[in-house]
């Protein structure tokens, strides 16, 4: 009983809901691995940090002697997920779905153990379904269930145009647990509506009805929107060590617990627990918690000696910063609400005014945590320090305070 409640434990970890949760205890009571399923749509070559909370439950799911399918929707991905969109997405090419999907392949054993994963392909079944097939299937829904999503009602409110086949990508997905005879599907909690799909088809079906768990989707390292490389505020599974080590580094305090949560094999609820307190108490700084974060996802993306030298990196160059040994660093607190690269610098008095601030930025003269910073829409955010410079000899290191 011990140890069906360490599972139940670790699966529940960082989930957002289980449905239902009494169907899971009873499945893992049956003794045999049970089939765990979670969809890609190769959209986008590259992975990052929130892409692979689904990865990490996906992995805790194989340490417990679980079979775990990485499915990729190369079938799904020509349709188009409407999720959250508000508008009709453009549907992938074969091209780009067979290229990025090779790209997913060969990142995803970062963190899934290869040996234990089953990698299969949405189009190995529908494309053998006839368009009668399809039909069959479209039967199966109504257009009243479809509305109640929140995304085709919002739409549909404000007459923006929903196509057809749109309608089609919830079925599709949810055919996926049939023909996968899937015990456990993983999602985003937008993707909650699709997964459910899934339990009336298999119910339909005279398969038992899948356990469905959603998890929270990350926010990037803005601590507001959602991780995504189109927003900049993501951090890479294929980036460079030293830039992961860094962008992790650079997370607010609050911001690193939610992390530690959702991404970390090394750190128990417990031990969260207990290095929450540690820090409130005063007798630990959040900072070398922090690191010890970045150690753990950088040795995962790149192994143990590259995460060491990230080390090295931050200590010797983004710490030590350079600096001329003549030179005395001021140290300040500045309040921040989301304050602009250029606001900061003038705010920490390394320049005189926000416009002197953004030329130096387009001049590429100015340098956060040793990075070159030439973007003048980056935000920072309470919660975090920074060594800020300007020049060869302006430097200040901030802690970003709430406003």
């Amino acid at each position: 009983m011990a140890q069906l409640q360490e599972a139940l434990d670790l699966i529940g970890r960082g989930a957002e809901e289980i449905i239902k949760h009494e169907d899971l205890e009873a499945r893992l009571k049956l003794g045999r691995p049970l089939r765990i399923k979670a969809g890609f749509d190769p959209t986008a070559p590259d992975l990052h940090l929130g892409h692979t909370v689904l990865l990490n439950k996906m992995r805790q799911f194989q340490d417990l002697g679980h079979q775990v399918i990485f499915l990729i929707g190369d079938f799904t991905g020509m349709i188009g997920d409407p999720t959250g969109k508000n508008a009709t997405r453009k549907p992938l090419s074969r091209a780009d779905i067979e290229a990025n999907a090779k790209t997913y392949a060969e990142q995803v054993f970062k963190v899934l153990d290869r040996e234990k994963t089953e990698v299969r392909f949405n189009s190995e079944w529908f494309g053998q379904m006839s368009a009668a097939d399809m039909i069959k299937l479209a039967a199966k829904h109504t257009v009243a269930r479809m509305l109640e999503r929140d995304d085709f009602q919002k739409r549909y409110r404000s007459e923006q145009a929903i196509a057809i086949h749109e309608f089609l990508y919830p079925l599709v997905q949810g055919y996926d647990s049939v023909a996968l005879r899937a015990d456990v599907e993983l999602g985003g909690t937008d993707q909650k509506f699709n997964l459910l799909v899934g339990r009336q088809l298999q119910e339909e079906a005279g398969q038992p009805p899948q356990i469905v768990l959603t998890l929270p989707l990350l926010e990037g390292t803005d601590g507001v929107q959602k991780m995504s490389k189109s927003l900049g505020n993501y951090i890479g599974i294929n980036e460079p060590p030293n830039e992961i080590f860094g962008k992790v580094m650079r997370l607010s305090d609050d911001l690193m617990w939610r992390y530690f949560e959702l991404l970390s094999f090394a750190k128990s609820l417990s031990d969260l627990k207990t290095m929450r307190e540690a820090v409130v108490a005063g007798q630990v700084n959040p900072r070398d918690y922090k690191m010890q974060l970045a150690v753990e996802l950088t040795a995962r993306f790149h192994g143990t000696a590259a995460s060491e030298a990230a080390v090295k990196h931050w200590n010797d160059v983004v710490q030590g910063g350079g600096v001329p040994a003549d030179l005395v660093i001021q140290e300040i607190e500045v309040p921040a609400a989301g304050l602009r690269v250029a606001a900061l610098l003038k705010a920490a008095g390394l320049a005189a005014s926000n416009s002197e601030a953004s030329r130096k930025v387009n001049e590429r003269a100015v340098r956060v945590d040793g990075v070159v910073v030439d973007d003048g829409s980056l935000v920072f955010h309470a919660g975090a320090e920074h060594l800020l410079q300007l020049g060869k000899r302006g430097f200040a290191r901030v802690r970003l305070t709430l406003a």
